[in-house]
C-alpha cells in the first residue's frame, strides 16, 4: 500500500493577508491552500505572490502540506506566479479551471523548464462544465509522470455560477458531477476534496455536507473559515467504531485456519479478502493522522 496523506482538512488562506498567514501556523488543518487566485484583488496580486512565497521558504508551518493556488493560464500573473511557487518548494501547485488534459501537459511542461523539484505536485480545480465533461481525461493525465497530477479539488461555487444549479441541501443538482469526478480521480489513482461550504455559522448543514463527501469516497473538504477544520478533521478520520471493527478483520485474515481463504465468517457476516484490503487502509489512515 502507497504512504497515505491524510488530506481531511484542506483550509483557504488569502494570499494577501500576512496576519493570516502567520495565524495558520497554529492551525489544525492538514492541507493550507494558499490563495493568489480568488482572494487576492488584481491591485494586491504581486504583493502577494511575494508575500505568500516568503511564507513557506521561511517554513514553520509543521506536518501541514502547503499548496500555493496560482492564477489561471489565461491571466496576465500565471508565469510569474508559477515560477515564484516552484522557487519556493510548496508541496503543490493548484491549477485554476482546468478543463482538458492539454492544460496539465502545458504545465508539466513548464514546470520542467523552471527545474522543479521533483517532490512539487500540480493539484487541478475541476470547477468548469468542460471539466466534467472531460473528467476521465483531465484524469488520466495523472499515468504521464510529467504532469505531476495528485489531487482533484472540486470548485462548487464555479460549477454553480457556470452551469445555473442551485445550492440545495443534499446537493442533488450537484451529485452527477460529484460522483463523476470521485470515480474519474478513483480510477487513476488520485485524492480528490470536496468543494467548499459557505454558510460559515451553519454547523449541522457543514455537517452534513461531509457526511455525504465522506460517505461518497472524497478524501477531505475544502473550507473556507478555521472553524470549519475540527469537524472536518473529525467527520473524515475514521471513528473507534470502524477501527476496531478494521482490526478485527484484519486479525481474523491473519489466523492459521484463514490462511489462503477468500471468504470467512466473521460475527456472523461474510468477510472477503478485499474487505481485509479495506480494513488495512482504514488502519493505515488513522495511523498517519494519528503521526
Amino acid at each position: 500500500m502507497t504512504m497515505i496523506r491524510p488530506r481531511r482538512s484542506a483550509l483557504y488562506m488569502p494570499g494577501s493577508n500576512a496576519r493570516a498567514l502567520e495565524k495558520a501556523r497554529e492551525i489544525d488543518a492538514d492541507v493550507l491552500i494558499l490563495d493568489l487566485e480568488d482572494a487576492v484583488a488584481p491591485d494586491a496580486k504581486e504583493a502577494a505572490r511575494d508575500q505568500v512565497c516568503a511564507a513557506v521558504k521561511a517554513g514553520g508551518y509543521g506536518r501541514r502540506e502547503l499548496v500555493i493556488r496560482v492564477n489561471g493560464l489565461d491571466t496576465p500573473w500565471f508565469e510569474a506566479d508559477l515560477a515564484a511557487a516552484t522557487e519556493a518548494e510548496s508541496d503543490a501547485i493548484l491549477i485554476p479551471k482546468v478543463s482538458s488534459p492539454e492544460t496539465l501537459q502545458r504545465v508539466g511542461t513548464l514546470l520542467e523548464g523552471l527545474w522543479a523539484a521533483p517532490a512539487i505536485k500540480v493539484w487541478a480545480m475541476v470547477e468548469t462544465p468542460l471539466a466534467v465533461l472531460d473528467i476521465e481525461r483531465i484524469a488520466r493525465a495523472a499515468r504521464d509522470p510529467r504532469t505531476r497530477l495528485a489531487c482533484f479539488v472540486m470548485g462548487t461555487n464555479d460549477l454553480a455560477k457556470e452551469t445555473r444549479a442551485r445550492f440545495l441541501p443534499g446537493r442533488a443538482p450537484m451529485l452527477p458531477w460529484l460522483t463523476s469526478a470521485l470515480l474519474a480521480a478513483r480510477a487513476h489513482d488520485i485524492d480528490i476534496l470536496d468543494g467548499v461550504y459557505n454558510d460559515i455559522k451553519d454547523e449541522a448543514g457543514f455537517r452534513a455536507e461531509c457526511e455525504q463527501a465522506r460517505d461518497l469516497g472524497f478524501d477531505g473538504k475544502t473550507l473556507i473559515h478555521p472553524a470549519q477544520v475540527g469537524p472536518a478533521n473529525a467527520l473524515f478520520a475514521p471513528d473507534e467504531v470502524e477501527l476496531t471493527r478494521a482490526r478485527a478483520v484484519i486479525a481474523a485474515f491473519s489466523l492459521p485456519e484463514n490462511a489462503g481463504k477468500g471468504a470467512i465468517q466473521l460475527d456472523g457476516r461474510m468477510v472477503e479478502l478485499l474487505h481485509a484490503e479495506m480494513a488495512r487502509r482504514t488502519v493505515a489512515l488513522a495511523e498517519a493522522i494519528a503521526a
